[in-house]
């Protein structure tokens, strides 16, 4: 198994000592362990415990992009603001069936985050960007009418943060979060859609 070993094995063994010790507790050696292999196997592909939780956390990141990427990237499937609904719901859920499913390793993901800012910062600015393309279609289709897209994609964001950022997450399982998501939808649509 040694010499067969690749890093996305490492980082699906990795989630799951995670998910068990917490990430202050998880030790290389746990992960080894799991795998059946030495640490120093473990240590050929991530050099330190710290660049282990970096690429756990960065692939959490990148499986969270890869859907939200393609409803962005789209325009075949929808007009700009059925896009931008899905997308902004997408990201809602899930977050949320993250958060509510799989409770313990959400909160890993959430520490893991906040050690990681510079990698959460480029994360958000894929999201940001995400929406900034769906809102360029919108202006090129007549759906919307933004004077700065980029300003307003950070906007819609913002202002959707109680249904994405991890801060917020213990009010995502109570039975208003759908209601308040839509009310917030409405509100935001209402200051895109071209008028007149």
């Amino acid at each position: 198994m040694e010499t067969t070993l690749t890093a996305e094995q490492i980082l699906s063994a990795a989630e799951d000592v995670f998910r068990r010790f917490g990430p202050t507790k998880a030790t290389v050696v746990d992960v080894a362990r799991i795998l059946g292999v030495s640490h120093s196997s473990v240590y050929r592909h991530f050099p330190s415990k710290t660049a282990l939780r970096e690429a756990v956390n960065q692939r959490w990141l990148d499986q969270a992009n890869q859907e939200l990427a393609a409803i962005a990237g789209d325009a075949t499937r929808g007009g700009a603001t059925d896009r931008l609904h899905r997308w902004l719901t997408t990201l809602f859920q899930t977050k949320r069936r993250k958060a509510l499913e799989d409770p313990e390793l959400f909160a890993t993901f959430a520490v893991l985050t906040e050690e990681n800012s510079a990698g959460i910062e480029e994360h958000i600015e894929i999201l940001i960007a995400q929406i900034g393309q769906i809102f360029q279609d919108g202006v090129e289709s007549g759906e919307f009418k933004l004077a700065h897209i980029q300003d307003t994609a950070r906007a819609v964001f913002d202002a959707t943060a109680p249904f994405h950022d991890p801060a917020y997450a213990p009010e995502w399982s109570g039975p208003e979060a759908e209601r308040r998501f839509e009310a917030v939808w409405t509100l935001i649509l209402g200051g895109l859609r071209t008028t007149g």
